[in-house]
């Protein structure tokens, strides 16, 4: 069975509002839900950029480590599920779900 990345957005800037008890409570349902329905492979949230560190190879091959995320795009994965569904469409139908439970917009894509 195909499996699928939903990824959460946030803006750059955001911080998570801790005492949003019914954003908490929703999402949990969305996981319990998604553990009931066999398709919740794994799950997972991320820190804030700012604790990301970057790597990459210079021309002499060298890894270079830099604080921060690699792209600034004025958003972010604040975190990602990662699911096993029959196909593209029943993924959408659970980052719909997604989207209303943590009030961002989310992105669905296939893996190969």
């Amino acid at each position: 069975m195909p499996q699928y990345l939903v990824a959460l957005h946030r803006p750059d800037g955001f911080v998570p509002d801790f005492d949003d008890e019914a954003m908490h409570r929703d999402i949990d349902a969305l996981n319990e839900a998604m553990v009931a329905a066999g398709v919740r492979v794994f799950v997972g949230g991320l820190r804030p950029p700012p604790l990301a560190r970057s790597l990459a190879a210079g021309p002499d091959g060298e890894v270079t480590v830099s604080d921060g995320p690699y792209l600034r795009a004025g958003e972010f994965v604040d975190g990602f599920w990662v699911l096993q569904c029959a196909d593209l469409d029943e993924a959408v139908e659970w980052g719909r779900k997604a989207v209303s439970a943590c009030r961002a917009p989310v992105e669905v894509r296939p893996f190969y």
